[in-house]
């Protein structure tokens, strides 16, 4: 397990420093993200500055020199030296001001190059060029002589100096000169030539003294047994981290078919309980190795730290950590204020949702009524004014969300819109026509029904469909705007709110029985049928006289719309049983006759008492018959 732990560490570590080694970028070779036209715009202007400059200093000294030959009594001509000279004085301040303003107007702009120390590490930036130097050439050059002076063992304090040249101040290194200091240098950083001059002496000077403590034999040996002393924690740390997670996997293991059964919902076994122990040992490595990563990464920085060379290395991968959580942590109290504006509107919101689901409860038991609104109006009424105020709070609350102005956030919002816009035109005209349906109350749910073809019981009305169970147990799913382009019959409607539903069922029985005899067998069926009405009472129609029989209609009343089915099923039982009791035969004629006059289908009760049947008569024609 050690040499497992101290290959994964050795294996970690190499790869830290290749990819460190790719990020290090040499502040040298950044690109200069100065505009490029107003650089060049600077340096023309520049160049015909200095120019006049040069051609000032030159006459300035020629009208110094006339000054001091003249003699004491020419007073008028040492007046107009004077003036010539405080001319010269005067262009000279107006010039420094001109290239002030210019620089104070490239300042948002520019971007530096640095002069670079011995660790990595940025001693201070060089903006703009002197003479044929550009200003990257000269952060580079400068950069080299500093490098150099790590090789005087008798280097101190006062080995560098400032010396003032005829337009610069340098920094002299014995013979050697390190840098000079110009007016644009010292424009750049808002001070003297002089100061400018002194001030970068002594950062060169405190960081060749630095490497020079840094590097001595004394303090490497210290930092390298911190280093090493660092090391070895962390390997005893995860060391320990590895005994930890081996541990908790052998439990894991034994917990199978103990503590870990499986998952189950409901009746499907998601994960059984030998997937489940892999699952959970699967999550334990992962666990493992992102402390082991957080070990590791926090040890790095630790010895990166100890070592100057280095340092750099440390700061950028704590800069990894703690620049995002800076910034986590400073865009959260910034958008505090709108996250309490955000948490006000939800609570009213949710309030108000509150008082609307208590006044629907209300309706809905019979407590509140309102005069022309329903009770079963209260639930779908809350539903849409649910989902109206939510889509209110959504827009008062999205302006206060993080990133709602980027265009990234309003690109995808638009293209949610048009998702939800093309997707759902014809869940939309279900939606209306479910509410439609709501508000004309047509049917409510348990009513016997038929819609189009389908008859049977509403079980689910929903804003998109209805759905209905037929007496055949068939569960049927229709579209709410098919249900409005379709007619609708409610058989349970009229058989709670009014009389009754009204059975009828049609016979069919010839001429030769009695209407009254079939009528009093039909309402007598009726009255045996558990679930119709005895008041009103049944009465029977006789709907039509065809050919050879009569249609005689039973009608009767129910308050069970829904057991249809059951009724009409006892009816006919009956219809049968109270026929058959007095001699009518259910039967609907069909005559093939050859009258010859004996016989006639009028009830006998009709014909006169003294009516006698003609004798049976044919007729043969001999003829024909031979």
């Amino acid at each position: 397990m050690t040499i497992k732990i101290k290959y994964s560490v050795s294996i970690t570590i190499c790869l830290f420093f290749v990819l460190l080694g790719y990020c290090q970028t040499d502040s040298l070779k950044q690109s200069d993200s100065l505009n490029t036209s107003l650089l060049k715009e600077y340096d023309n202007k520049l160049k015909l500055i200095e120019q006049q400059r040069i051609r000032d200093s030159i006459k300035k000294s020629e009208l110094e020199l006339q000054l001091s030959q003249l003699k004491t009594t020419d007073n008028l001509k040492k007046e107009e030296l004077q003036n010539q000279l405080q001319e010269i004085s005067n262009k000279e301040k107006k010039r420094i001001a001109e290239k002030k303003a210019k620089i104070d107007s490239l300042r948002v702009s520019a971007k530096s190059f640095h002069v670079i120390g011995f660790f990595n590490d940025t001693l201070f930036p060089i903006y703009n060029k002197l003479g044929s130097f550009t200003a990257h050439d000269r952060a580079l050059a400068i950069s080299k002589r500093i490098k150099k002076l790590k090789n005087d063992y008798s280097f101190s304090y006062k080995t560098l100096k400032v010396v003032e040249a005829e337009s610069t101040f340098d920094i002299v290194y014995g013979e050697s000169i390190i840098m000079s200091i110009s007016e644009n240098d010292a424009l750049w950083n808002n001070t003297s030539k002089k100061n400018l001059a002194e001030k970068y002496c002594k950062i060169v000077t405190d960081a060749v003294l630095k490497y020079k403590q840094e590097t001595n034999l004394t303090t490497l040996l210290k930092e390298i047994s911190l280093a090493l002393l660092v090391l070895t924690i962390l390997i005893i740390l995860l060391y320990f981290v590895g005994k930890l997670f081996k541990w908790t996997k052998d439990i894991i293991k034994t917990q199978e078919g103990k503590r870990i059964n499986g998952l189950k919902i409901r009746d499907y076994t998601l994960l059984d309980s030998s997937k489940q122990v892999v699952f959970f040992t699967s999550l334990n490595t992962i666990l493992k190795w992102i402390i082991i990563i957080i070990l590791i990464y926090i040890a790095l920085p630790i010895i990166f730290g100890f070592f100057p060379w280095t340092q750099t290395f440390a700061q950028t991968l704590f800069g990894y950590i703690f620049n995002p959580l800076k910034k986590i942590g400073s865009g959260l109290w910034n958008y505090l204020p709108n996250l309490f504006t955000i948490i006000v509107i939800f609570f009213v919101f949710r309030y108000a949702l509150k008082g609307i689901h208590f006044l629907k409860n209300e309706i809905e038991q019979g407590k509140l009524h309102l005069s022309g609104f329903y009770p079963d109006w209260a639930n779908p009424t809350f539903q849409i004014i649910r989902v109206i105020l939510y889509a209110f709070m959504f827009v008062l609350i999205f302006p206060y969300l993080p990133g709602s102005d980027s265009p990234i956030f309003q690109g995808v919002s638009v293209f949610l819109g048009f998702l939800f816009t093309f997707g759902s035109a014809g869940s939309l005209s279900n939606i209306m026509a479910g509410i439609i349906l709501t508000y004309m109350r047509l049917f409510k749910i348990g009513d016997r029904v038929k819609i189009g073809d389908v008859v049977g019981d509403v079980i689910e009305k929903s804003l998109l469909v209805t759905r209905v169970r037929t007496i055949k147990n068939e569960i049927i799913s229709i579209p709410n705007s098919t249900v409005m382009s379709s007619h609708t019959t409610n058989y349970s409607n009229e058989a709670e709110m009014g009389s009754g539903l009204i059975i009828h069922s049609t016979i069919t029985i010839g001429y030769d029985i009695p209407w009254k005899d079939i009528h009093q067998a039909l309402v007598n069926a009726a009255g045996r049928t558990d679930l119709l009405l005895k008041n009103p009472k049944p009465f029977v129609l006789q709907t039509s006289l065809d050919d050879f029989y009569i249609s005689y209609q039973i009608n009767a009343y129910t308050k069970d719309a829904n057991k249809q089915a059951t009724i009409y099923s006892q009816l006919h039982q009956n219809i049968q049983d109270c026929c058959n009791e007095v001699g009518i035969e259910i039967l609907s004629p069909h005559y093939r006759a050859a009258r010859d006059g004996n016989m006639i289908t009028i009830p006998a009760k009709y014909l006169n008492k003294d009516y006698k049947v003609p004798s049976f008569n044919i007729k043969i024609d001999k003829e024909e018959k031979k």
